[in-house]
């Protein structure tokens, strides 16, 4: 996707009277855009699972996946009270997730991990392990991190864009169940009463604020992702057991553990 330089880009958003977004941007370029290079293409030609939060990984069993690279999703950390997962990397946005999240992501967990700039800043402080994504609303498929690079409505597609970046020819979505028991508007902030029916994990937002999905939305970001692999002779694979969404190839979590290449 075609897009202005980075000092004009950062020019742009100032000249149209977004002040504080513009600093935010000319901040992350200066100090945070230049290490995301380093993952460049530091797995081509590999595999990779992308790990959702659906309550479908109740019912499978997840340590195989210490042999693959593996990306996590926001609260994946929970999982971690039932399965010994040796997680590649971790991708979170939402700023509620990650202000739910700052004490596990500052002390406990030291692999990398990528959190939305605007999401984070003044939120997390700065790791070793900690990299600092540049994310927009502009919809397009990105595949250049060290640019800004599209919400897309899921971090689930922040996370492909961190693959396609990094060079993983075949991606294996679990736990991306695709379907919520919410009433409201897309994106609205309520305060989950009860045990969270949505996610793994019953305390994952249990009591705590969250943004209600927007799963059309998703599904538009989903279908970008796959027309952008295609064209590069990659794939995503959908082995989520009983997901509801309908636009990547299906797979067993059986037949995707055989198929994909180990670390």
């Amino acid at each position: 996707m075609s897009r202005p330089a980075g000092a004009l880009f950062g020019l742009n958003i100032l000249s149209n009277g977004k002040f504080k977004e513009g600093l935010s941007y000319l901040k992350w370029r200066r100090k945070y855009a230049k290490a995301l290079n380093q993952f460049r293409d530091i797995h081509a030609g590999q595999d990779c699972f992308i790990i959702g939060n659906g309550p479908s990984l109740k019912h499978m069993d997840l340590s195989p996946l210490s042999e693959y690279y593996t990306f996590g999703l926001n609260k994946i950390y929970l999982i971690f009270e039932q399965v010994q997962l040796d997680l590649s990397y971790l991708v979170a946005t939402n700023p509620l997730v990650i202000e739910q999240s700052k004490a596990v992501y500052e002390e406990e967990l030291k692999f990398p991990m990528f959190l939305s700039h605007t999401g984070s800043e003044g939120v997390v402080d700065d790791r070793s392990n900690i990299h600092r994504l540049h994310t927009l609303n502009t919809w397009s498929f990105y595949d250049d991190i060290t640019q800004p690079i599209c919400e897309g409505n899921t971090v689930t597609y922040v996370a492909m864009q961190i693959a396609f970046f990094m060079g993983f020819e075949r991606v294996f979505l679990i736990g991306v169940d695709h379907s919520f028991k919410q009433s409201g508007s897309s994106h609205e902030t309520q305060v989950y009463q009860g045990d969270d029916e949505n996610h793994f994990h019953p305390d994952y937002f249990k009591g705590q604020k969250w943004q209600l999905a927007d799963v059309y939305g998703s599904e538009v970001s989903y279908h970008l992702a796959n027309y952008h692999y295609q064209k590069a002779n990659r794939q995503i694979f959908d082995a989520t057991v009983g997901g509801k969404l309908d636009v990547f190839p299906k797979i067993s979590f059986e037949e995707a553990l055989k198929q994909a290449r180990k670390k």
